[in-house]
């Protein structure tokens, strides 16, 4: 039975929890990266055409990472806000140093 969170902070655990692989991790931080580029030069250029593959990169490197490395389920199936915002902020704790790539 799916849990129900009321809350981010509370959901947050639960989404680490479910990216522990570091190959995983990666392979969020890749397509996060990959977004925010494209998203850069979407604005810069103002070729709109391509934020179409602004999901294909986030989710598509993320699942990667669950089917292949992770091997469980994408928490986005079954909590997407949470887990979006989860993706955005655990991007952030890699790069300020508060959760590895590495380990």
């Amino acid at each position: 039975m799916k849990q129900s969170y009321k809350s981010f902070k509370a959901f947050y655990p639960y989404y680490l929890q479910e990216h522990k692989n570091r190959q995983c991790r990666l392979m969020h931080f890749i397509g996060s990266t990959l977004v925010l580029l494209v998203l850069i030069a979407v604005l810069v250029t103002q070729q709109w055409v391509w934020l179409w593959s602004l999901p294909l990169l986030g989710y598509g490197f993320a699942w990667v990472g669950h089917f292949f490395f992770e091997k469980n389920k994408p928490a986005t199936f079954s909590y997407p806000l949470y887990s979006l915002i989860g993706d955005w902020v655990m991007y952030k704790d890699i790069w300020t140093g508060k959760l590895s790539l590495f380990k």
